[in-house]
């Protein structure tokens, strides 16, 4: 007999130890379709349809307080997976609880390194861990696994085929029974992907273009679902760009070595530019630091702080007048 106070909530990773209000059971969102929610209780499937009055608002992987079949309240996060959606600093949570994001690319099409790199980063922004999943290795295509690798040190790189069974054993253990994300463009192979991992066809698949490898979005709505060894997967539909909504540190973390090698500059707030004593610059120069690697640092970090000053009104402001500031005087010394 399990000890547990809600037995059929366990296998989808309820923790006993969680301070419920009072009157209350829980619930994981499993199934998100827009302002409508699918939950699982302690007795089955149910649909809430109250979550827009709700804050935060709930995101599929959420634990939720609820008393006669109404959302009392988001219990607290471990993590919360989330993107930028567009410049006006409009985010979208993509998955709130998640342990590991598999970040899923397809052979049959080329594996974008910034992509990736973008992807990892939020993935650490959200306390989680990164898996690269290289999926359609049985398509005949090579596929370089050992340079990617090389690109994104630190990063697991596996190789699948949901055809043959290839690595899926090896993503199970990733998972390690907790709650997967996947995380991809359209066409991927995530709804596929999910598919061989669960040993069933629940989830939405369908072909890809032949010119471009590009897929139509089969998978509409982001849905939670138990995986037989352990653990929950979340599929989720294609996103055409991952644009980044983090703290600065996790773009650091995404490339822990030049945050490494920025320890050893003379100035604290060095650029990495024409400083002297720049250990980073030392390192490019040696070719010790591979510049592409240095070149999409730099790019994601300016990219988070322009979407910090979108953020914050009165520093965009502040900015707006040390860039007046400095445009003057600017013209005042070539007027000189």
């Amino acid at each position: 007999m399990s000890s547990s106070p809600f037995p059929t909530l366990d296998p989808y990773g309820w923790n006993s130890s969680t301070h419920l209000p009072s009157g209350t059971t829980p619930a994981r969102v499993i199934r998100h379709d827009g302002s409508t929610l699918t939950v699982q209780s302690p007795t089955g499937p149910e649909v809430v349809a109250n979550s827009v009055r709700i804050e935060p608002p709930p995101t599929v992987g959420d634990w939720l307080a609820l008393q006669e079949g109404r959302i009392v309240e988001v219990l607290p996060r471990t993590s919360l997976l989330r993107r930028l959606l567009d410049e006006a600093n409009h985010v979208q949570s993509l998955a709130a609880n998640v342990d590991v994001v598999l970040i899923t690319c397809g052979a049959d099409r080329p594996v974008k390194r910034g992509r990736i790199h973008r992807s990892v980063t939020v993935a650490r922004d959200a306390g989680a861990v990164a898996v690269v999943v290289i999926t359609k290795v049985d398509t005949g295509i090579t596929i370089d696994i050992a340079a990617i690798a090389r690109e994104h040190p630190g990063i697991r790189i596996i190789a699948v085929s949901a055809i043959d069974g290839t690595g899926l054993d090896e993503v199970r253990e990733a998972i390690g029974g907790g709650t997967a994300v996947l995380l991809g463009e359209s066409g991927a192979g995530k709804s596929t992907l999910a598919n061989a991992l669960i040993g069933a066809a629940d989830a939405t698949t369908g072909r890809v273009r032949t010119g471009d490898a590009k897929g139509r979005h089969t998978t509409t709505s982001r849905q939670l679902r138990m995986l037989p060894g352990g653990g929950v997967i979340i599929d989720t539909p294609g996103i055409r760009s991952v644009g980044l909504y983090a703290d600065p540190a996790a773009v650091d973390e995404s490339f822990a070595e030049i945050a490494e090698l920025a320890h050893g500059c003379r100035f604290g707030d060095c650029r990495h530019d024409s400083e002297p004593g720049c250990a980073v610059r030392d390192a490019l120069d040696s070719g010790d630091l591979d510049p592409d690697r240095f070149a999409s640092w730099r790019h994601l970090q300016r990219e988070v702080a322009a979407s910090a000053l979108r953020a914050d009104p009165a520093a965009t402001r502040r900015r707006g007048k040390q860039f007046s500031r400095a445009a003057k005087l600017g013209a005042e010394r070539k007027r000189r």
